[in-house]
């Protein structure tokens, strides 16, 4: 078919790869295939738009945009954990102290929720980490077994190659050699029929010469 490569190379067999001019020739070839390959300006046209904020999120805009306007980061609030009295104007005042105190009741609980934490952490910390590690050291496995399954496949493959250029090789080694032989044996041919019309031509025109030996012993 139009437009087909018969790719006729045996990288196992074929040699002369490093002699002088091998490598200048083929980046000549590939700087010529450069020079004839000229792409429009808008070669890309055929494919779609690049989304480039399919992965961005809200938090993440904003961000970007803080960035792109030159904002200052803004900065953590630590007015949660304070436990302000209350003004000094409303020091008499009993809806005043009544949400100071419940403002440190929230923060009594949210110690102790963090309290609770560290102690989960501490019991049950241990034991979950070294199952995330077998974890990952059970997907580890698999995983270099794939790629072992993987690196003998190709290395199958690369024996195949070899094995079948090889072969190839040898082929085609000997079908060289048997061309050369039939080109020699034509070339004899060619000269004995030279030699058998010389010696016709001459009888044609002697014809006491009939019975003279003149073509060379061994002559066909």
């Amino acid at each position: 078919m139009a437009g087909e490569v018969v790719v006729d190379a045996l990288p196992y067999i074929d040699q002369g790869y490093d002699e002088p001019g091998v490598r200048e020739a083929a980046f000549a070839m590939v700087e010529e295939e450069c020079r004839r390959y000229r792409p429009t300006k808008n070669y890309l046209e055929h494919l779609p738009p690049l989304n480039i904020s399919s992965f961005e999120t809200q938090i993440m805009h904003n961000e970007f945009e803080r960035l792109q306007n030159r904002l200052p980061m803004e900065t953590i609030s630590m007015k949660r954990y304070e436990l302000p009295p209350p003004p000094s104007g409303k020091l008499n005042e009993l809806n005043a102290w009544s949400e100071c105190v419940n403002n440190s009741q929230a923060q009594l609980e949210h110690q102790g929720v963090r309290i609770l934490n560290l102690q989960l952490m501490l019991e049950y910390c241990c034991p979950a980490w070294q199952r995330y590690l077998q974890t990952l050291q059970d997907l580890e496995k698999i995983a270099s077994k794939k790629l072992a399954a993987l690196r003998q496949a190709l290395q199958e493959v690369n024996w195949q190659r070899k094995s079948l250029q090889t072969k190839g090789g040898d082929q085609l080694k000997n079908l060289e050699a048997k061309w050369v032989a039939l080109v020699s044996h034509n070339y004899e041919i060619e000269q004995a029929c030279v030699m058998a019309e010389e010696y016709i031509a001459r009888v044609n025109q002697n014809p006491e010469l009939i019975n003279t030996q003149i073509l060379p012993s061994g002559s066909p």
